[in-house]
């Protein structure tokens, strides 16, 4: 190699190591042992520590908190296998835990990361290295939790009753419809169990009459709060509409129901709700009804409760009633 060759191939050199430190993506170069043998402009820039300082030593010394178990099953399996293995984001959020340098725009103070382990061949045309490429995907990262995240509330706003907070009735009924083809398919293997309350406020039109809509919605508010303190997380709360409200609960007999609309109806006649200076005090009647495997449909689970509920309010208002043949 004479002269300008090699003034050549040194020109070259340096302009690949330039290219090297100043490329925006994490470049790391390990040996078989772990020890480090590039760092990067932008690993240094990340990290506060100069390349000088990590050449030729473990990466797990310098950095202890990196997960090496998970660490050393990717990079080995590079050296294994002469094929590059990766690792995104939404798998592992990061591996070297960098501030985010775009707080404002990326919306996170830590760097999500993908990160791609290449195979560096030696001489003998074997892996000699493993390459870490660490790109930075913040903005994009946190772009698509934000999407995912207005997706979900705009999901949860299409079955949420405005007012009380509720599922709304349009929901509710696919949660019946569900519940419903659930226990008619397993009253085939056996006995199952789940009931349906039904209840509505007592004289509640004098209310928004005499008050206002106003105080009526004060009402109604209440009254869906105790609803959402009496049911449990498995069970299923609505808001049928107007002043009507709907209690599904799985797995629980009538017994079991008749209990629950005990208890909702008690700490209902003890609500004191108060609206401009008034103070203003609802019952409710309820109307319950257990699946049976001879209800042909989800409305006639609903028709009965609701004929259970009608047979409150002609006994008087104020009370819990369960459903039976002779209320059809």
């Amino acid at each position: 190699m004479n002269k300008v060759e090699q003034q050549l191939e040194l020109a070259d050199f340096y302009w690949m190591m330039q290219m090297l430190q100043t490329v925006d993506v994490g470049l790391v170069i390990l040996e078989r042992d772990y020890s480090i043998k590039l760092w990067n402009g932008f690993m240094e820039n990340h990290s506060g520590i100069n390349n000088k300082q990590l050449i030729n030593k473990e990466i797990f010394s310098v950095f202890p908190n990196l997960p090496r178990a998970w660490v050393e099953r990717k990079v080995e399996s590079v050296f294994k296998l002469g094929s590059p293995a990766y690792s995104t984001w939404e798998q592992r959020p990061h591996l070297f835990p960098f501030k985010s340098y775009r707080p404002l725009t990326g919306h996170s103070d830590r760097m999500y990361q993908n990160i791609t382990f290449m195979p560096l061949l030696g001489p003998n045309r074997s892996v000699s290295q493993v390459c870490l490429l660490i790109y930075d995907v913040t903005e994009s990262a946190t772009s698509k939790m934000q999407l995912e995240k207005a997706n979900l509330q705009l999901e949860k706003l299409s079955r949420t009753d405005r007012l009380t907070g509720l599922n709304n009735r349009g929901y509710w009924e696919e949660c019946l419809q569900q519940e419903y083809r659930r226990n008619k398919r397993a009253s085939e293997a056996g006995k199952v169990e789940a009931s349906l309350i039904m209840f509505d406020i007592d004289h509640f039109k004098p209310v928004n009459d005499t008050y206002g809509h106003l105080a009526g919605d004060q009402v109604i508010k209440a009254v869906a709060n105790c609803l959402k303190d009496t049911a449990r997380d498995t069970d299923f709360a609505g808001r049928y509409g107007g002043e009507e409200f709907v209690l599904l609960l799985p797995n629980t007999g009538v017994e079991g129901a008749f209990e629950v609309a005990e208890r909702l109806r008690t700490k209902i006649q003890s609500l004191v709700v108060k609206h401009e200076g008034l103070e203003l005090s609802v019952t409710v009647s309820l109307g319950i009804c257990d699946f049976t495997p001879n209800l042909d449909s989800f409305n006639l689970w609903l028709e009965r409760a609701d004929q259970a509920l009608y047979n409150s309010k002609h006994q008087g208002r104020n009370q819990s009633s369960v459903w039976s043949q002779e209320l059809e």
